[in-house]
């Protein structure tokens, strides 16, 4: 069973109904019903009865097959009770594989000496955590000690996400561990970046605006063993070369790619061309050239794609992409035996680039779905068209995240 008192799929109550939840986790426990995803949110409304907490200590089966817990602590509401059912979880559930926190810097004492000693003792006590979630919310700065204690689980974490979340040295504690495979940094201090020393095979890093040179320091460490990256910001110009020269140096196999916002510069060219082993690749063409040399660059990326290549996103979910004016050139000179072909419903919406991806589907007959950001805005007549040669299906619904 999974419990969200959050969803926005439950019918509507009020929340702020003591008795209601009451009630709800009573008919849980007296049915045998056993918990495997259990999500804690907004706590300011989650009026929780002590009754309740109490009960949880007293029906261990309820709890006792959870593996996923999300706990949002960004209110000094029900400190108490939530203590409560974290030392109950941290005597009878030990088999924890996901914990994501949403916390925030500002709090009060009686949150620093009652929660969060609980809370550390609760992931101390796991024994096969691999999956660490932690939203800074505000921009985070101090932890108290919640990221010291993931040494415990050193053996066991595979995957660490990070968002809004301050430099810290408790973060330190994740070089040790030896079994870590995906990072994610989303919004954080990129002084992360820098004190982070270990091989990885997933790497997400998103930012408004990111130092390529931390990128390419740590690219560096990785080396080898990364096979998916995403790179979610602005690069200048000036550091597409050098980011390209990056991933072409030490990190040759690579299968998952996504960039924004890139031009198709010679180095950039190099770089995929030397990707003997891409499958996926998204990105963002940003024009910097004059028109005839677009069109002579974007027949020359098309031309090196990896025979290896099955999915291409050049849309990454925005309505209107800039290859519109060069798609035909794209696909009439695109060996590459995709299965999925994410793009704009503007891509299509004239006949010169429908008939391209015609010929393109007659031609290397691997292409199964093509996935459109906007797929109502497509007009009928072409949407029928293409249907006799490969199934349209709205982008969210096949796009593959890194």
């Amino acid at each position: 069973m999974c419990l969200k008192l959050d969803d926005p799929y439950l019918p509507y109550y009020d929340y702020k109904s003591t008795p209601l939840i009451t009630l709800l986790f009573k008919l849980f426990l007296e049915h045998g019903t056993i918990l495997h995803e259990f999500g804690l949110y907004y706590s300011e409304f989650l009026k929780f009865e002590l009754e309740v907490f109490h009960s949880l200590e007293h029906n261990v089966q309820f709890y006792s097959r959870l593996q996923h817990l999300s706990l949002d602590i960004i209110t000094n509401f029900g400190i108490e009770n939530l203590a409560i059912l974290l030392r109950a979880l941290a005597k009878n559930t030990t088999k924890i594989s996901a914990l994501r926190l949403f916390v925030c810097s500002h709090y009060e004492s009686q949150l620093i000496h009652t929660l969060f000693p609980a809370l550390i003792r609760f992931i101390k006590s796991q024994e096969q955590l691999r999956k660490f979630i932690l939203d800074g919310y505000d921009y985070s700065t101090e932890f108290y000690g919640i990221i010291s204690a993931l040494e415990s689980q050193i053996n066991t974490l595979q995957e660490v996400i990070l968002s809004g979340c301050v430099f810290s040295a408790e973060f330190e504690v994740l070089n040790n561990c030896k079994n870590l495979e995906t990072l994610r940094i989303l919004d954080c201090d990129m002084e992360l970046l820098k004190i982070l020393d270990y091989n990885i095979s997933t790497l997400e890093i998103s930012h408004f605006q990111i130092d390529v040179l931390i990128i390419v320091q740590i690219l560096e460490k990785v080396g080898k063993l990364l096979q998916r990256l995403k790179i979610e910001t602005e690069i200048v110009i000036r550091e597409e070369s050098l980011l390209s020269e990056a991933l072409k140096s030490f990190c040759p196999n690579i299968i998952y790619l996504y960039i924004k916002n890139i031009g198709l510069s010679a180095q950039f060219l190099e770089l995929i061309g030397n990707l003997q082993r891409l499958q996926f690749l998204s990105l963002r063409y940003a024009y910097r050239k004059s028109e005839e040399e677009r069109k002579i660059r974007v027949m020359q990326f098309a031309k090196i794609l990896s025979s290896t290549l099955q999915y291409l996103d050049i849309a990454l979910g925005i309505p209107d992409t800039l290859l519109d004016s060069t798609f035909d050139i794209l696909l009439d000179h695109c060996n590459a035996p995709l299965k999925k072909l994410l793009i704009s419903s503007s891509n299509l919406n004239n006949e010169k680039n429908t008939k391209a991806l015609i010929r393109y589907c007659t031609r290397i007959r691997t292409l199964n779905y093509v996935g459109i950001v906007k797929h109502c805005d497509l007009d009928d007549d072409i949407r029928n068209e293409l249907e006799k040669y490969v199934t349209l299906v709205p982008y969210k619904h096949i796009v593959v995240n890194c």
